[in-house]
């Protein structure tokens, strides 16, 4: 006999309730909650239909002694892609599922495209991938195989097939039979199971169809890429236990409107979290980027309000530029924006100034940034975010060879950072003499480093050694050639 039975849902978090409202009590979001009507027939519950999922894909029946348990040599996939692989940890597990979320336009699909390519490449022959696209016809997909292959020719996309569907059901049925090392699933948003009464995209389709390929990676030992979409907040649409499915959750971050992209984990089982991978949006695709320094006008003049920082992001160092402008405000609140930089944090350095460095900036707008796009969230920019702010309200020009690095305490104290000695050499091997550290670690820099024990001894620092910038702007010489050849 079919029972319907009516509950609502949140679309954006997966929360369920007994009746409507018009504001989510768990995410807060408004206009959010909608009806899920559920028709299923006795004895049909939810430990029937996840019975049926083990069983289609195996598990674990019996329990087993972890002495036991014989851990096979699976090892990694290597995706072709050096980035990639850095911000995995060395490549794809063998069973793992990889779930990557990011904006609009912002490279997934062409990454995946890419790390199909590439995984047939870089390892043993025999190896395939089977990308099933749900956005775009299989044509569609291969004129960006062939953008993205340097050198094109009809071997290059040898071992990758194509699947434009989706229906999960089709899908396991085209891995059955080709039994891919890789599959990647272009969207998760877009599949779905036609037992399921409900649309593509909702709560109980992501949710089953995420399970069924967690299951069927571990079953057949094939490495699974899932690609998500993001809301407005950039955050992973969908249920949260869609991220707690997978092994791994990639975020690719940056302005599609910028070259500059970042690859950097929120998630792994197999690795660290604590790697960044840098990408370039070039004609031919995603183009490995190096060292972020590429980014840093080398002979730009010197100016207020701009310094650069050697951040640490795993196991390198990134040289950013970071940049504040102090403007006079308008009537009403000051405004206090940060883009690339940690925004909770931003009021509370400004508070610190004002305390510790008698800066009046309580009527004043302040904007900071990072060049390229890229977020810097470590607590070791502070000082460099600080020492840009009080350049540009002082309006001090500061050198073009100089660095900052330092965590700002309230008190004041600038605090000791880890691996200084990294960040130094980078920044050396990059040209910058001048470095502003942490007193309790100037030794350890050696000549060139000064050292800083407190926001107060920065700012007599800075008068100190003071070069105010011009009132109007100043053209350097080959601004004013390029300027003359234009008009």
């Amino acid at each position: 006999m079919s029972k319907q039975k009516s509950t609502f849902c949140c679309t954006e978090c997966g929360a369920m309730s007994p009746t409507w409202m018009g504001k989510c009590s768990h995410c807060s979001a408004w206009d959010t909650i909608v009806e899920k009507v559920e028709i299923h027939s006795e004895p049909n519950c939810a430990s029937a239909v996840f019975a049926t999922t083990v069983d289609e894909f195996g598990g674990s029946i019996e329990a087993i002694e972890l002495l036991d348990i014989e851990a096979p040599n699976v090892g990694r996939l290597q995706t072709g892609i050096g980035e990639l692989d850095r911000v995995l940890g060395g490549g794809l597990v063998v069973g793992g599922v990889v779930l990557v979320g990011g904006d609009p336009g912002i490279g997934k699909s062409t990454l995946m495209m890419q790390s199909a390519i590439g995984t047939v490449k870089a390892n043993e022959e025999g190896t395939t991938v089977l990308y099933a696209t749900s956005e775009e016809s299989a044509y569609q997909c291969k004129m960006r195989g062939e953008r993205v292959v340097e050198g094109f020719d009809n071997a290059s996309l040898k071992g990758v097939y194509l699947l434009a569907d989706t229906d999960l059901e089709r899908i396991t049925a085209q891995v059955l039979k080709i039994r891919p090392k890789l599959l990647i699933i272009d969207s998760i948003q877009m599949v779905y199971r036609r037992d399921l009464n409900s649309t593509p995209g909702s709560v109980s389709q992501i949710k089953r169809c995420c399970l069924e390929l967690v299951y069927l990676a571990r079953k057949l030992q094939m490495a699974v890429m899932i690609v998500g979409h993001v809301t407005k907040e950039g955050q992973l649409a969908g249920p949260r236990v869609l991220e707690h499915l997978v092994d791994v959750v990639l975020n690719f971050e940056g302005d599609r409107h910028y070259a500059l992209r970042g690859l950097r984990g929120a998630k792994n089982r197999f690795g660290t979290t604590l790697e960044i991978g840098l990408f370039e949006m070039g004609e031919r695709g995603l183009i490995e980027v190096e060292d972020a320094a590429a980014y840093l006008d080398p002979e730009a003049p010197p100016r207020a309000g701009a310094i650069v920082c050697p951040a640490l992001h795993g196991s390198r160092c990134l040289l950013i530029e970071v940049q504040a402008l102090v403007a006079s405000g308008t009537v009403g609140q000051a405004r206090r924006r940060s883009n690339g930089l940690d925004g909770a944090r931003l009021p509370m350095l400004i508070a610190v100034l004002e305390q510790h460095a008698q800066l009046e900036m309580n009527d004043k707008d302040i904007y900071t940034s990072t060049v390229g796009g890229l977020k810097l969230i470590e607590p070791a920019v502070d000082l460099a975010v600080c020492t840009a702010m009080m350049s540009g309200a002082m309006n001090i020009v500061l050198p073009s060879n100089m660095c900052a690095i330092g965590e700002v305490g309230l008190g004041g104290e600038i605090r000791s950072v880890p691996q200084i000695e990294q960040r130094i050499a980078q920044a050396r091997r990059r040209g910058y003499k001048s470095l502003l550290v942490p007193i309790t670690q100037e030794k350890m820099g050696g000549s060139g480093c000064i050292g800083m024990a407190s926001i107060g001894a920065l700012g007599a620092f800075l008068q100190k050694n003071a070069n105010r910038a011009q009132s109007k702007m100043q053209l350097s010489d080959g601004e004013k050639k390029r300027f003359t050849e234009c008009y």
